[in-house]
């Protein structure tokens, strides 16, 4: 198997538990991004279930905003191994979470049609890194995200969290 074959999360974080992308997740969703041929982008494919129906037919705005979120945190820690000439499996381990997200639903968008995620880095400057994400059923674009991500240690951020 090539490093193209296997994604960014199963090389990453394999033990990984978040309920979009996680790998071990038993009840998620397990998005899998990849790097695209281009080197700039980085690419996922969806297709959601009916239960993440919103209105009949259209696909529920929460799932958008769910695959943007976690394609485009996969989009920003792939864009920081690359920077440091290292592979996604590589030691220590590079995070990000959620500084900002930003969904602009631009059409709607259909059930029972695959879902391509389409992101890019814009900029970083420090541990903040900005990431354009465009959301494609079949060819129609429904969707933009525009966020940003902040690298972390995470078990810093899991001690703030409970006050330890």
């Amino acid at each position: 198997m090539s490093p193209l074959d296997t994604s960014l999360q199963d090389s990453a974080a394999p033990e990984g538990v978040c309920y979009g992308c996680g790998s071990s997740n038993p009840h998620g969703l397990h998005i899998k991004s990849f790097w695209h041929e281009d080197g700039v982008h980085v690419m996922a494919e969806h297709r959601p279930e009916a239960k993440y129906c919103g209105w009949p037919d259209l696909v529920y705005g929460g799932l958008i905003a769910m695959l943007v979120d976690c394609h485009s945190n996969w989009t920003a820690m792939a864009y920081h191994y690359r920077q440091e000439q290292r592979e996604a499996d590589s030691l220590p381990r590079i995070n990000c979470v959620t500084g900002n997200l930003g969904i602009k639903f631009i059409k709607p968008t259909p059930m029972g049609v695959p879902l391509t995620l389409r992101a890019r880095v814009e900029g970083d400057v420090g541990r903040k890194t900005r990431v354009i994400c465009e959301v494609y059923a079949g060819d129609v674009l429904t969707a933009v995200g525009d966020s940003v991500f902040v690298r972390v240690d995470t078990g810093q951020l899991a001690d703030a969290a409970h006050g330890r």
